[in-house]
């Protein structure tokens, strides 16, 4: 249940309103907009008589009830877009933030020079996995926290913010020094997980699961809100479907809807969703042109010998070239890209 409030509200009278929703054992969401001010009750508010508020408080002007399960991600709460700020980069309206960086983090050498080189082509955030959720437990689980050591260096000598997923609660501490919390599409269901980074005020970027439906996510971020982090960036990575040629199938239908019932930013993850490297670079300038914000690639120096996901990673010089083609799109779109350039 929203209340829209009236323009010439005052900070007293709202907090004087939200004190008594609250007493009546209600939890609030204050959202204040470009336009408007509401205010979301979040509870069992089904014997809320919504008209004898509004007849009753001088400062709403109208009530209305929100049918969907999450309310702290919907768009009828909060109208405006949110950005997402990591330092100098933003992430959301009017921008198109690109994120590049390998699967794994393999050796100080490797992640050092793929950062240089995905920095100098316009990328904006360096991912880098130090902690691998792999299938089998055979195959390469990551270097850890020494690859977190390499990772942190790669961020020092470039300055790019860093992202990398974390696999637990417990990694928490370990990870203070990241910019980005990534939640995997393993763990988008881990709501252990999800709230206790919705304890800290670490932005985080949520991949949808392999087989979770829109509202899935979008109750997965609810999870993150709830607990007062609002830094928040869906990814949509694909879904499993029948099809066998791709790793899994991009459902760019979801970047509108998600769009459309959400005010958090979305970005793409081509290579997850196509598995093949030939298929990233269309695949991310058809992100672009249904809405995406941004970008997540996997970028290695030499895929050929990499130690996870070489087959769809692009090389330096693909990455290259799909950035510059990239800027030709952003600009007949009106989104800045290449933000490092800007400051």
């Amino acid at each position: 249940m929203v209340f829209v409030l009236k323009p010439d509200a005052t900070k007293e009278q709202i907090g004087n309103f939200i004190l008594e929703l609250e007493a009546e054992g209600f939890s609030t969401i204050l959202s204040t907009g470009t336009e408007h001010t509401v205010v979301c009750l979040i509870g069992n508010t089904a014997k809320v008589d919504v008209d004898h508020i509004v007849q009753t408080n001088d400062i709403v002007e109208y009530g209305k009830r929100v049918t969907e399960p999450y309310k702290a991600v919907n768009r009828i709460v909060h109208p405006d877009n949110t950005v997402v700020s990591v330092g100098n980069v933003n992430i959301g309206e009017g921008y198109f933030t690109v994120i590049a960086g390998p699967c794994s983090v393999e050796s100080r050498e490797q992640i050092l020079k793929i950062a240089e080189s995905v920095q100098e082509s316009g990328a904006d955030i360096l991912r880098g996995g130090v902690f691998k959720p792999r299938t089998s437990p055979y195959s390469f689980q990551g270097l850890q926290a020494e690859g977190l050591e390499m990772l942190l260096a790669a961020k020092q000598a470039t300055g790019l913010p860093i992202i990398t997923e974390i696999m637990n609660q417990t990694q928490i501490p370990l990870l203070e020094e990241v910019d980005i919390f990534q939640i995997g599409a393993r763990n988008m269901q881990n709501f252990d997980l999800l709230k206790e980074v919705g304890k800290c005020k670490k932005p985080v970027l949520l991949k949808r699961g392999l087989a979770n439906t829109i509202e899935e996510l979008l109750m997965s971020a609810e999870y993150i809100m709830s607990e007062g982090n609002d830094q928040v960036i869906l990814c949509e990575r694909g879904i499993r479907t029948f099809e066998v040629m791709t790793r899994n199938t991009l459902d760019l239908s979801a970047i509108p809807l998600l769009k459309k019932k959400s005010h958090l930013p979305v970005i793409v993850d081509p290579s997850h969703a196509a598995g093949i490297r030939a298929l990233v670079a269309p695949l991310s300038k058809a992100a672009m042109a249904v809405g995406a914000d941004g970008l997540m690639i996997e970028t290695h120096n030499n895929p050929s010998k990499a130690l996870c996901d070489g087959a769809q990673s692009l090389d330096l010089k693909q990455f290259q070239e799909l950035m510059v083609d990239l800027k030709r799109r952003a600009a007949f779109e009106g989104k800045k890209l290449s933000q490092h350039d800007l400051h």
